[in-house]
This record gives C-alpha cells, sequence and structure tokens, in this order.
C-alpha cells in the first residue's frame, strides 16, 4: 500500500534542506579547542537570525538564512570565548602559541670551477628564472632524461647553464647525477627542421639527436607571438638555436618529443562566427574539488565542491546551447587529481579551460570586507580571457570586483588551452554565501562568464 507524505511536510523538508539550522553551530575553526598560530581568526557558522548572537560581548550580525562571520584577534596563550544565541551558549577556547624566534638562513651562491651533468629525473620538471619555489617564475618544464650543465648552486637549486647570457635554476630533488665523462655531453645536432599544417594547428617539428633544453614565452602583448630558444645545439651562435614565431591570437600551444622529433604545437585561430561565437569551440569545464576534497566550507557546512559543480553544470548547458563542444573534467562527486584534470583538456585538443571554484580566507584575514569574483591566469595568452570573463559577472551579477590576479595555481599554467580559474565569490563571506547557495545566480553565473567568453572570441 502506497503512504502519502502530507503537503506540510514536504514544504517544511524543504525548508529545512534549504536553510541553516536555527541550532548554534560554529564551522570554522573546525576544533574545539584549537590551535591557531595568528594574531587574529575568525569564527564562521550559523546561528538562529531570530536571536541576537554575541561574541565576548560584541554582537554579530546574523544574514536571514542564519550565517555569520566575525573576525577575532588571539593573544598568545590561551584565548576563551563566550559565544551566545538565545538559550544556546557555546564555549571555545583557541590557543596561540608562542612566536618562534628562529634564525633565517639565507642561501649563499656556490660557482662550481667546471660544468657538471646531471639529467632531469622526472617528466615536467620546471626550469625557473630564479631559485624559488614559487611565483610567476617558470621559464619551461622539462622531460624525463634532459641532459643538464650545472655550474652552480643555492639553497634546494642548481643552476643550469643555458648559454654565456643566461641560465636558469632547476630543484635539485628534479634531478640527479650520473657517472658520465665529461665529453659525454656533446652539443646537440639538429637534424632537421619543418613546419607542417594540420586543420587547426601549425607544427614546427625539429629532428633532434637528443632531448633538448629549450625556453617558449610569449613575449610582450599576446600579439606579439612566441619566442622558442633551444641550447646546447651544435653550429648556432652561442650554442642557441632561436625561432620568434608571430601568433594572430594565442588558443593554445605545446611542445612534445618522441622519437627524435621535438614538436611545437601552436593552435591556429579559430574560424569564429559573429553571430554564434561559440560554435564548434571545445571548452573544458572544471568544477573545483570533488569527491572527498571538499574544498572551503561555507557558513551552514555547505561544500565548495558541491557549489562549485552546480555552477559547472550550468555552465556546461549554457555553452552548449550556443554550439560549443564542452568536455567536463569531473562528471560527478568523485576524486580527480590535478593532472587528471589537466590531461582530459589537453586530450580533448579544449581551446579554452575554465575552472570553477568558491573562494575562502587564511587565519588573519578578515572573512567580511573580503568579497566578491576573481579570475585567475598565468599566461599572458589568458590574461584578456580573464579580464572579459570578471568584466562580465561582476557588471551581470552585481558582485565586487576582486580584480584578475597572476597565480601559479596548477589549472592556469597549461599552455595547450587559454586556462583560467574563477573564483565566483566567498564561501565564508555570510553575503556571498547567500548567492552561493541561490539557483539563480548559479545560473546567470553561467551565463555571464559565457557571455565573457563570447567577447574574448570576437575581440
Amino acid at each position: 500500500m502506497k503512504k502519502y507524505v502530507p503537503l506540510f511536510l514536504i514544504y517544511l523538508m524543504f525548508f529545512v534542506s534549504c536553510s541553516c539550522a536555527n541550532a548554534l553551530e560554529i564551522v570554522y575553526p573546525k576544533t574545539n579547542p584549537a590551535k591557531i598560530d595568528s594574531a587574529s581568526t575568525f569564527f564562521i557558522g550559523s546561528a538562529n537570525p531570530a536571536n541576537t548572537l554575541i561574541i565576548n560581548g560584541i554582537e554579530v550580525k546574523v544574514s536571514e538564512k542564519g550565517a555569520f562571520a566575525q573576525i577575532v584577534d588571539l593573544d598568545v596563550g590561551t584565548n576563551d570565548f563566550k559565544i551566545i544565541s538565545g538559550d544556546d551558549l557555546l564555549n571555545f577556547q583557541i590557543e596561540r602559541p608562542q612566536p618562534r624566534v628562529t634564525a633565517v638562513s639565507i642561501p649563499i651562491l656556490v660557482e662550481y670551477p667546471m660544468m657538471n651533468n646531471f639529467y632531469v629525473s622526472k617528466d615536467n620538471a620546471p626550469l625557473r628564472v630564479t631559485p624559488i619555489d614559487s611565483g610567476i617564475n617558470r621559464l619551461s618544464h622539462l622531460q624525463k632524461d634532459t641532459q643538464l650543465l650545472i655550474n652552480g648552486e643555492k639553497g634546494d637549486f642548481y643552476r643550469v647553464y643555458l648559454n654565456s647570457k643566461q641560465y636558469g635554476w632547476v630543484a635539485k630533488n628534479d634531478v640527479e647525477q650520473r657517472q658520465t665523462p665529461q665529453d659525454s655531453f656533446p652539443n646537440i645536432i639538429l637534424k632537421d627542421f619543418k613546419i607542417k599544417e594540420e586543420n587547426d594547428f601549425c607544427l614546427y617539428e625539429f629532428e633532434l639527436s637528443r632531448k633538448p633544453l629549450f625556453i617558449l614565452k610569449e613575449e610582450g602583448t599576446p600579439q606579439n607571438g612566441l619566442t622558442f630558444q633551444l641550447f646546447n645545439i651544435e653550429g648556432q651562435e652561442d650554442s642557441t638555436y632561436c625561432l620568434n614565431i608571430p601568433v594572430q591570437k594565442f588558443f593554445g600551444y605545446g611542445i612534445s618529443y618522441k622519437d627524435e622529433k621535438f614538436v611545437l604545437k601552436v593552435r591556429k585561430t579559430p574560424k569564429i562566427e559573429a553571430k554564434k561565437p561559440l560554435n564548434d569551440i571545445t571548452i573544458a569545464v572544471d568544477a573545483g574539488h570533488g569527491g572527498t576534497e571538499y574544498g572551503a566550507i561555507g557558513c551552514c557546512g555547505d561544500k565548495e565542491k558541491d557549489i562549485n559543480f552546480a555552477i559547472a553544470k550550468n555552465l556546461q548547458h549554457e555553452l552548449e546551447s550556443r554550439g560549443a563542444k564542452v568536455v567536463m573534467t569531473r562528471k560527478d562527486d568523485i576524486n580527480v587529481s590535478l593532472d587528471d584534470r589537466i590531461k582530459i583538456a589537453k586530450e580533448s585538443d579544449a581551446a579554452i579551460l575554465v575552472s570553477v571554484h568558491a573562494n575562502a580566507l587564511p587565519d588573519g584575514a578578515d572573512p567580511i570586507k573580503n568579497r566578491g569574483t576573481s579570475v585567475y591566469y598565468y599566461h599572458n595568452q589568458a590574461k584578456p580571457l580573464a579580464e572579459c570573463i570578471l568584466n562580465s559577472m561582476t557588471t551581470q551579477l552585481g558582485t565586487q570586483n576582486d580584480k584578475v590576479r597572476q597565480g601559479s595555481l596548477a589549472l592556469v599554467r597549461p599552455t595547450s588551452s587559454v586556462s583560467v580559474l574563477i573564483e565566483v565569490a566567498y564561501i565564508i563571506n555570510p553575503d556571498d554565501y547567500a548567492l552561493l547557495l541561490d539557483k539563480k545566480f548559479q545560473s546567470d553565473c553561467a551565463k555571464a562568464i559565457a557571455d565573457g567568453i563570447e567577447k574574448y572570441l570576437l575581440n
């Protein structure tokens, strides 16, 4: 016999599922007691909006949905907090450790009296401008077994000789020294060079005697093109082969090496239809986090991974309705590694990669003052796309402009696609959080992103 649920219970369950619980709950700090090494932190949580919320005598604003955020100062030692909402009382304790005074060791440059042979020990080892493992300082990513000439070290890095005027840096744990004599490092022989055309790509094909050390970089504005340098090349001035490649508009590029063929693959500017610019454009849409990787947690306990996925699915539908071919890096609530996300975008030949996230903050920042939309890029080719998307989102959605930012993030470092990462809004800011949960906002967000991509294509 079928049992029917009364209509009022359906409404009640729907209301409960779309609102924060009335009971006082703290989402961050995650533990009580907590240990935080910072001069300040913040409480993120939910409370009954009908009650006055007090934290150590200070009244805290609670949103209509019951969400709140409040920054608090921390003294060294034990910090006790009394949090009151109606009849609910929560005693919270945060321990701030005594600051440690540690001597800062500044690495010094040690120059070697002679060159040393090293080999790259893993694929995609970064060759950097500076001996620092962060920031916008990557020159290229080297393949395993690429031979290097090392003429110095500084801290955790070896200095790589490129030519008489240039050098780079590689992490010590990315290379290994093998028992080979000095004369086992002859210059590379450039056997042949060809330029080939494919439907969507232009291929610059070098036949070399071994894997090369190289730098590939965008020069000046995105319209100026690529500068490609190969080092330790026989018969070239300063053992350096240089090729300048004009590019009308960047839509991705990359390199590969197989069977003595070193290939630079540059995507041609696709034909853009004025009335339907997204038609036949392949776009990879990445919903950040997933599975056991929750991402940030919202005031009422909602997980960033779910919000990202909801917006990404809306974006997929919006892009496809405009004629785009969409590839999702995850199609469900599953774990997908950063490497696999990048691989999916690359193997699908996506011209554009958009990663969707919700923003959060570290201890010491203010979750009330920080809000709005930001878009990250790494390579110059992606900056115009980031600007178009941010302008479209802030104009249409009314979110605060939290700027276009250059950052070394895994999903924006690939060059095979024009890659950006969107921080839609701050999941730990109560006002932004309410937007992120709103179904209409999620749909409007997708439309604004799609409009931004179209504007980029038409520029």
